[in-house]
């Protein structure tokens, strides 16, 4: 057995192997309502094989979405829209499904990137809120610097749309604690100017994705896994690092967090990062070092053998494909073939193994 086809727990959850397909925004939503899109999109990954789909950013409030076509958990509108997409997927196959809750931050009210990614028109654009009164870029407009009245909304609108992630049968939450937006926004000193007591020091900068975090398990128990997907690193002299990170890492380990995801950069355009072939890949190893809870590596790992090998030399205990997995939804069928391993198919694929490739299926009840 292969260690990227082994069995990983998160939590109380078993994952039948180590391949997690990332979250990743399609930006299809009708006010934060799953349509026919997500539908399609999410039943083709879902018949991929990985052992874990974690659905893309999910607003917990409507001033908290990246676009106007973000999903969302904030209403029961966008409860009773979600329903019929993860009920087809659970009678089709036995992927188990995450999802992962987030807030923009001052990176709301954007375009799709489709049409450029910048802030939406004047006319469109809803006001957005962070730490402090700093924007993203200079074509972004300022953020509100968060009251405290906010930051209690927002703490609530997190656990608010985790009751109704559980509700919904997600078997995992991820809050999103990367890539700039709002927790984040928080974290980071070059983001995070505040003079209370949610800024200045790293204990202080780190209370909100605490505070979330505690309020989330709390609110959602033991039965449903808990994680925290954190930018390791703003690549920039003087933000958020991986010192920084691993004090965060254990105080979140310490109150029952399930995973660590760990990605890098997305709060400056000022960010120099170092992009090439499973770059954050040192991110994770260097926090995994420190923890007991699994980690999950992502950042351009492609190719089985790369994955299989990150695996070996203890960089990660599971592998995130993101636009690999877009570009091959059976993306961890050709891995399980390349690596002479097994993996779960709907009986109605079995037809289609390759020759020579007997047992390559693991078969799931029709």
């Amino acid at each position: 057995m292969t260690a990227l086809f082994s069995p990983l727990s998160l939590g109380n959850l078993e994952l039948s192997n180590r391949v997690v397909i990332a979250p990743m925004c399609t930006y299809s939503a009708d006010d934060g309502c799953a349509n026919d899109w997500h539908l399609m999109h999410y039943g083709q990954l879902a018949q991929s094989g990985a052992g874990l789909l974690i659905v893309e950013a999910t607003a917990v409030e409507a001033m908290g979405r990246i676009s106007a076509q973000d999903l969302g958990l904030w209403s029961d509108a966008a409860e009773a829209a979600m329903r019929p997409v993860l009920e087809h997927i659970r009678r089709h196959s036995g992927i188990k499904m995450g999802v992962q809750l987030g807030h923009a931050g001052r990176k709301a009210a954007s375009l799709q990137p489709w049409l450029g990614g910048g802030p939406l028109p004047q006319d469109e654009a809803w006001p957005t809120l962070g730490a402090s009164a700093l924007s993203a870029s200079p074509e972004v407009p300022t953020p509100a610097a968060a009251t405290l009245a906010d930051i209690v909304r927002v703490k609530k609108a997190f656990v608010d749309a985790a009751l109704r992630a559980q509700r919904l049968g997600y078997d995992l939450i991820e809050l999103h604690g990367a890539h700039g937006y709002l927790l984040h926004q928080f974290l980071s000193p070059l983001s995070n100017q505040r003079t209370d007591q949610y800024g200045g020091s790293l204990e202080n900068r780190m209370r909100l994705t605490l505070e979330v975090f505690s309020a989330v398990r709390a609110a959602v128990g033991d039965a449903l896994p808990v994680g925290v997907r954190l930018s390791a690193s703003d690549w920039i002299e003087g933000g958020w690092d991986v010192e920084q990170s691993g004090v965060l890492a254990r105080e979140l380990q310490a109150l029952g967090c399930a995973f660590l995801h760990v990605s890098s950069g997305g709060l400056s355009p000022a960010q120099q990062i170092p992009v090439g072939p499973g770059y954050q890949l040192p991110l994770a190893h260097a926090l995994r070092a420190q923890l007991a809870m699994p980690v999950i590596g992502v950042g351009l790992i492609t190719d089985p053998l790369q994955a299989q090998a990150a695996l070996d030399a203890g960089d990660a205990d599971a592998i995130a494909i993101a636009r690999a997995a877009l570009f091959n939804p059976r993306w961890p069928w050709h891995a399980a073939q390349a690596l002479g391993a097994q993996v779960p198919a709907s009986p109605q694929y079995l037809r289609c193994q390759p020759h020579g490739a007997r047992g390559l299926f693991a078969p799931l009840s029709a």
